[in-house]
């Protein structure tokens, strides 16, 4: 299965629409991947929330229309990032696309938890409610999350308990806190003997220096490709097996016993 990450680069000066433009075009010549994945909030930039209200959309608008098309035209499926969405009563979401290569909109994911504590996402948008798991037909089942749940471990436990044996990560994560971003995807496969498959953007928007490193990790905690700063694709090959082959070496996960339903206790 293989697997590439778009790291994009959101430039100020560029439009919305151009970006969307570049970015189909760039979808459409991933033709021999299985699988492309593109970074958070990438038609905005995540930090810049002057704009999240003018530039939101439905997840059947502008940026599923351009990606399904270039999903479609490359046979891929495409987990394209995440966009503002803007539901029926007005709420904001930070939303997840995951498209299907016929062009089918698959999955949505409302991110969970959100960054920026008093000010920003964190005020401005409604909260995801919903685990969501994507099974790839003959691949690996996708487990979903954005940029600030690779924080939260409880998340990507409970990816796992669903099935996931994938676990991708689009962000806007800052360069400030890069380290932070490679600890935690490594952790986050290491104790879910998993794939992490995590997209970061690269630049600089909002004034915010992105931290790009987009990374894919392997089940034991390896890293199989890691990109630089700049705007790159990320193109590695994974071994599906691999994940059902690292839980039957070391079967760390039967070993669970916080978290699982408590067995009755005698009967008084």
């Amino acid at each position: 299965m293989r697997a590439s990450l778009m790291q994009i680069a959101v430039d100020p000066d560029e439009t919305v629409e151009s970006r969307r433009l570049r970015v189909a075009a760039l979808v459409r010549g991933q033709r021999d991947a299985h699988l492309v994945i593109l970074p958070e909030l990438w038609p905005v930039g995540a930090f810049a929330y002057e704009q999240f209200e003018a530039e939101a959309e439905t997840p059947a608008g502008p940026t599923y229309a351009a990606m399904a098309d270039a999903a479609r035209d490359a046979g891929v499926w495409l987990h394209a990032g995440s966009i503002v969405e803007r539901d029926g009563d007005g709420t904001l979401y930070n939303t997840a696309l995951v498209i299907a290569p016929d062009g089918r909109l698959a999955a949505t994911y409302r991110k969970i938890h959100r960054f920026g504590f008093d000010k920003g996402e964190a005020v401005m948008m409604g909260a995801g409610e919903e685990l969501v798991t994507v099974p790839l037909p003959g691949a690996l089942t996708l487990g979903l999350a954005t940029c600030y749940d690779l924080r939260f471990p409880e998340l990507f436990r409970g990816l796992v308990d669903a099935g996931a044996q994938a676990l991708v990560v689009p962000a806007g994560w800052p360069a400030r806190r890069r380290e932070h971003w490679t600890l935690l995807a490594r952790a986050r496969a290491v104790e879910n003997q998993a794939y992490v498959l995590a997209c970061g953007t690269a630049g600089t928007h909002a004034d915010v220096e992105q931290a790009g490193h987009s990374i894919v990790v392997d089940p034991w905690g390896e890293v199989l490709a890691e990109a630089g700063p700049d705007e790159e694709v990320l193109t590695v090959d994974l071994d599906p097996s691999k994940v059902d082959k690292t839980r039957e070496q070391f079967p760390a996960l039967k070993d669970r016993r916080l978290g699982l339903p408590v067995p009755p206790g005698p009967a008084a």
